[in-house]
């Protein structure tokens, strides 16, 4: 696990990376890329036992000496599972807010059932952090509680992501659920979704890094966010605006967590 810049959270671990959902807009491709092997990229699903390492030179001249690191991303944006990481939880000690997948959507379409119920029972394991989620297909979570696989408790959280009126929500008696509005591409309406489906904190944010299509990124209008705000204020639900954000709004800014959340 990293200590992570994701201002509403202390770290991040990704037992799992990639995602076929193809997002213009995707931050997590572009670190894939910079910093794993695209040429490696299939369309497929992958699985490690353990790290890849690759050979790697201090010097730039020929009889330099040779060291390796590690290949965070062997396969590119692929999806991939690091079966080495699950343990990873165990070995910090300190509880901590994890958001779990920053690189990756753990409940996309694409993924085995196999690999989240061993990420599941890896966070049911050491129940000392708290375990954020965040998809952009929550139906994911509905067929995982019907199935009886979807892990429950007060310290996990399983959050929906929404960037316009084509609101995807989530919610379902005994589960700590809320809303990712990020990036805020459009006006959105909410007020029905915390007042009737019980979401329980709401995080709101703009794009970051550069759309993958090369066209310009969208920046919010203070009505929208405005609209967000009034929305959480009178469902008297907790709202969190992440940084990137600040200079769309102009104004304070709110960043409140449940009290569930609290270390």
């Amino acid at each position: 696990m990293h200590t992570s810049g994701i201002d509403w959270c202390d770290m991040s671990w990704n037992p799992v990376t990639g995602c076929l959902k193809g997002c213009n807009y995707c931050y997590a491709k572009g670190i894939a890329h910079r910093f794993g092997d695209a040429g490696s990229e299939t369309g497929g699903l992958h699985v490690l036992d353990s790290p890849v390492l690759v050979k790697t030179k201090h010097s730039k001249r020929a009889e330099g000496p040779i060291a390796t690191r590690r290949n965070y991303f062997p396969y590119g944006f692929d999806p991939t599972f690091h079966k080495y990481r699950l343990s990873l939880p165990g070995s910090v000690r300190v509880p901590q807010k994890v958001f779990v997948g920053s690189m990756c959507d753990l409940f996309g379409d694409w993924v085995p059932d196999k690999w989240i119920t061993e990420v599941l029972e890896a966070c049911r394991k050491v129940p000392r952090h708290k375990y954020i989620f965040l998809t952009k297909n929550p139906a994911r979570y509905l067929k995982m509680i019907e199935d009886g696989k979807l892990l429950s408790g007060d310290n996990v959280w399983y959050g929906a992501t929404i960037t316009g009126m084509d609101e995807r929500i989530f919610y379902a008696d005994g589960f700590n659920t809320f809303l990712g509005v990020e990036p805020l591409l459009a006006e959105v309406g909410i007020n029905s979704v915390l007042k009737e489906a019980g979401a329980k904190w709401v995080i709101l944010g703009a794009e970051t890094g550069s759309r993958t299509d090369g066209s310009e990124k969208v920046m919010p209008k203070k009505a929208w966010i405005q609209g967000v705000v009034d929305a959480c204020r009178d469902a008297q639900v907790p709202l969190f605006m992440k940084h990137n954000i600040e200079s769309a709004w102009g104004g304070e800014m709110v960043r409140q967590l449940p009290e569930r959340l609290l270390l």
